[in-house]
């Protein structure tokens, strides 16, 4: 890519942090309203009308930069292949139930693939004002500045674990992994967005990140502020390959255990 094929797709990127921050007001202004919520299938797994609407803002606005892209996303059936062209794989507000809650731990979460690899990723808190981000081979950013994965022991480091209420069959194998864990480490947090929790792994803040299962609109913007790296399975537990290596290899050995 010469310099201004870069300029040029750096301009995209910063339009389409543009269009994630504007629907992250949206997002402030639902907690002002009553919050008409759906059921989805199994125990506690909701949608908002205001998932639906700033999933509906964010495909139009980002099909107005790539005309010809296609949308992976969680809500109404736009659940289809990443195909060869640039697709957009969205989560309108990652952290449904906190965001019910008024938890303040939710966020809006982007990813940008072409020929199904990822190019660009961007995990938005409106109500921190925190925008993690990522180019493909430029490393991670928050709010501009480099960000990067703790150099630290599994000791020495928070672990962050995710499950969800209606994904009940392996309740008891990612608990007792969070046992073990919690009584290895500094001490362990279920922060209930898996991309905000993910990212704070990219920060340092995390040393690690563990979920039995996730979907790709819930991790894809992450991929690149973590490298890349793959989910491995560890004893049947996903665990996000990322951050300290010491970390990641002391966690996977113990959960072996």
């Amino acid at each position: 890519m010469n310099k201004q094929e870069r300029t040029i797709t750096n301009m995209l990127y910063d339009e389409i942090m543009k269009i994630v921050t504007l629907a992250g007001e949206l997002m402030l202004q639902a907690q002002d309203e009553e919050l008409t919520v759906f059921d989805k299938e199994g125990t506690a797994n909701f949608v908002t009308k205001h998932d639906k609407e700033i999933q509906f803002y964010l495909i139009q606005n980002l099909r107005q930069l790539i005309p010809e892209a296609t949308f992976l996303a969680e809500e109404d059936g736009m659940q289809q292949e990443l195909g060869d062209g640039y697709c957009f794989i969205i989560d309108p507000i990652d952290g449904t139930t906190n965001f019910i809650f008024d938890y303040k731990h939710s966020c809006i979460s982007v990813g940008l693939t072409k020929f199904g690899r990822m190019l660009f990723g961007c995990v938005y808190n409106p109500y921190t004002r925190e925008m993690y981000s990522a180019v493909k081979g430029e490393g991670a950013k928050l709010n501009g500045k480099e960000i990067h994965c703790s150099d630290k022991g599994l000791a020495d480091n928070l672990v962050a674990f995710g499950t969800a209420r209606y994904q009940t069959e392996d309740t008891d194998r990612i608990f007792d992994h969070a046992k073990k864990l919690y009584l290895n480490s500094l001490g362990i947090r279920a922060g209930g967005s898996a991309a905000l929790d993910i990212c704070r792994v990219a920060s340092g803040a995390n040393g690690v990140y563990l979920e039995l299962m996730l979907y790709p609109w819930d991790y894809a913007a992450t991929r690149l502020e973590l490298n890349g790296r793959r989910w491995n399975d560890h004893a049947g537990l996903a665990v996000f390959d990322t951050g300290s290596k010491k970390t990641v290899l002391e966690a996977s050995q113990l959960l072996s255990e």
